[in-house]
């Protein structure tokens, strides 16, 4: 899988929000999309996912242009920051919804969501419901429900920001090991550099709707492309980065 964006620009009432994105994702690639509030993150997620149009420029994905192909039908899934479970359905109904559509009959949507449960550490919730369970296993639910679909490229919209600092950790570590597991193509939006720092194997820095540096977080922090950058991660992000180097 390898996405490729070249020259994009993106409008919303008449207001250019991404302003000529070029960026080459890898296969397997975990890329974590950085930058302060309103800087476009989230709008190039969802462009990529097919919920924005494109004024200008291409979306790419294994040779094929997506921009006039439906979100649907795209190859790829996004996880949203508020989850969005079907409150009337069970857990299992909610992660194998997709594949209702498929034709797959109702003992094998079951056996793979029991898959997928024990995957995201949720094995016996089948039939829970949405309301009973925590933030915490309402985003876990969520993956699974990603991960059913059997996307090409799987899209985080700051997944753990309404989450708890201990729950966010846990969540991190467990999207890191899909993320290995599954052999996934990752691209995760976040503000919070500390996340960032732990769980990207390249950053892209956004400001004011253009990438304006990509690079491991090693390199960014040790050679930021200008002086936003520098000042936008700091001293605390330096020490993240010690801390992230020691570890290794």
């Amino acid at each position: 899988m390898k996405l490729e964006i070249n020259n994009l620009s993106v409008k919303i009432n008449k207001t250019k929000i991404l302003d000529d994105v070029s960026l080459g994702i890898k296969e397997r690639e975990f890329l974590v999309l950085l930058g302060p509030s309103g800087c476009g993150k989230s709008t190039l997620l969802k462009t990529i996912a097919g919920i924005n149009y494109v004024d200008e420029g291409t979306i790419v994905l294994d040779g094929t242009v997506l921009n006039d192909v439906p979100a649907h039908k795209r190859g790829t899934v996004i996880v949203f920051q508020d989850i969005r479970l079907f409150p009337n359905m069970s857990v299992a109904d909610n992660v194998t919804y997709a594949l209702r559509f498929k034709g797959i009959k109702k003992k094998s949507r079951r056996e793979k969501a029991g898959d997928l449960l024990r995957s995201v550490q949720l094995e016996g919730f089948e039939d829970r419901m949405p309301s009973t369970l925590s933030g915490g296993q309402m985003q876990r639910v969520a993956l699974a429900r990603a991960l059913a679909a059997e996307p090409k490229l799987i899209l985080l919209d700051e997944p753990f920001s309404s989450l708890d600092e201990n729950l966010r950790e846990d969540m991190r570590n467990l999207v890191k090991k899909l993320h290995h597991e599954f052999g996934m193509t990752t691209i995760m939006v976040t503000h919070d550099r500390e996340e960032a720092f732990s769980m990207a194997d390249r950053l892209a820095v956004m400001f004011e709707g253009k990438i304006v540096q990509t690079g491991t977080p090693e390199n960014v922090l040790s050679a930021p492309a200008d002086e936003r950058v520098r000042r936008y991660f700091g001293r605390k992000a330096v020490h993240i980065n010690e801390e992230r180097l020691t570890k290794k």
